[in-house]
């Protein structure tokens, strides 16, 4: 498998709702490697295109992962009429999709274009989702990519509530920054899948965001933390897999900071962080070679649903 064109900066962002938790890990080209520096604070969602394209320089490309869900689930779309998400996201929020990035209060509010639900704690169920969305089963709230192979399906992705959601994320990237720095930069701005493989992407100026899940990222690179009573909230469990991400930090000839070293193997200050620096390492992994882009075949997959970073598509081209 051939190394990518490297791109001048490589960026993974865990995307918390909340903006203290929201960090970003940041590695540099330089001399055919890479310099990695520790996890900071990611600042306003609205300026992160801006920093990130001048961080890259003119005629620099810059890569950005994101651990939100960029895609709709195919039977969602099917039935919203919404044959290619990239042409359909300028929509959302206006006209006829003007509630679509406002939670449902209530069942009754859950409509094709409401489908975010819900807007607070209390009776919620996921099966209300499935009812008035015209769901045959909870498994269309999904897509494909989020229900991966050998790990936990993720949440589904209008479903709001809870610390494992992705819906609170997904409505502030898209609403605040995929949205606007598309309609800011047009082309400069690419989205992987949906706009081409990682190879003819990263091949012009520019800045292009592909959808990453650290979850999915600790089994390509080799972590303990997905597994059994291990978690990423305990100080000692990141800390326990900080040999291994050293490790991988030389076979990659990744040229590490003092402060990123040691930020490693202390197991970081934060979940938070310990994913931004995991995501990164992952991304790192796919532009060396050392993992496919897991790009699928599929014209639904490359249209609506979107896909995960180094995710195999064993279910489709198998």
């Amino acid at each position: 498998m051939d190394e990518l064109r490297p791109p001048e900066i490589v960026a993974h962002a865990d995307w918390s709702i909340r903006p203290v938790g929201r960090r970003i890990a940041i590695a540099r080209c330089a001399g055919g490697g890479w310099a990695v520096a520790p996890p900071v604070p990611a600042g306003e969602v609205a300026g992160l295109a801006d920093w990130l394209l001048a961080e890259a320089g003119e005629g620099g490309t810059a890569f950005l992962g994101v651990d939100f869900p960029i895609g709709l689930p195919s039977a969602y779309a099917a039935r919203a009429g919404i044959a290619d998400l990239l042409t359909w996201l300028p929509q959302a929020g206006k006209g006829r999709w003007r509630d679509v990035f406002s939670p449902a209060a209530s069942v009754a509010e859950i409509a094709i274009t409401r489908p975010f639900y819900p807007a607070r704690p209390g009776a919620a169920k996921r099966q209300h989702l499935v009812d008035r969305l015209g769901m045959a089963r909870f498994a269309d709230l999904h897509r494909i990519c989020d229900l991966g192979d050998d790990r936990a399906a993720a949440a589904p992705l209008f479903w709001t509530l809870g610390g494992n959601q992705v819906g609170k994320g997904a409505i502030l990237g898209w609403r605040d920054f995929i949205v606007p720095a598309r309609w800011r930069y047009r082309e400069r701005v690419r989205i992987w899948p949906f706009e081409g493989t990682l190879a003819e992407l990263l091949a012009r100026p520019g800045l292009v965001v592909a959808e990453t899940y650290p979850g999915e990222i600790y089994s390509h690179l080799g972590l303990a933390i997905g597994g059994r009573r291990l978690s990423k909230r305990r100080l000692a469990d990141r800390a326990a897999d900080g040999p291994r991400l050293l490790a991988l930090a030389r076979q990659q000839q990744l040229a590490l900071t003092d402060a990123a070293a040691a930020a490693i193997a202390a197991g970081f200050d934060a979940d938070d962080a310990f994913d931004a620096m995991v995501g990164l390492f992952g991304m790192l992994n796919v532009l060396r070679g050392n993992r496919a882009e897991g790009t699928p075949r599929d014209p639904v997959i490359r249209t609506v649903e979107g896909w995960i970073l180094g995710q195999q598509a064993r279910r489709l081209n198998d």
